[in-house]
């Protein structure tokens, strides 16, 4: 017997609201970080390795949030957007906090 799980419609939009939301602060980070390369916003020395070490943190704590949502009849997708959504909104607060012409 084959299980299907439905979706309620405003748990749809609930999620594409959260990943529109990620989307933003992900384009202001790359825009902040941009910046920060060609010496126009304040960064970090260290912000090209935290580029790196945040996404090999993340992506495996979205896969599996969303693979044992997935398995428990919650909601994969809500889970999966969580820890990135959780990153990114960090980036957006520490980058964004820098004051223009400060030291990073």
């Amino acid at each position: 017997m084959k299980v299907i799980v439905l979706m309620m419609p405003n748990k749809i939009w609930e999620n594409m609201s959260q990943l529109a939301v990620m989307m933003a602060e992900s384009h202001a980070v790359i825009a902040m970080r941009g910046m920060g390369a060609m010496g126009l916003w304040p960064v970090s020395p260290h912000e090209h390795t935290l580029m790196v070490q945040e996404k090999v943190a993340a992506f495996p704590q979205a896969m599996t949030g969303a693979a044992k949502a997935a398995l428990s009849g919650g909601d994969p997708m809500a889970a999966a957007l969580a820890p990135l959504q959780r990153q990114t909104r960090a980036n957006v607060i520490r980058l964004s906090g820098r004051p223009l012409g400060g030291t990073p």
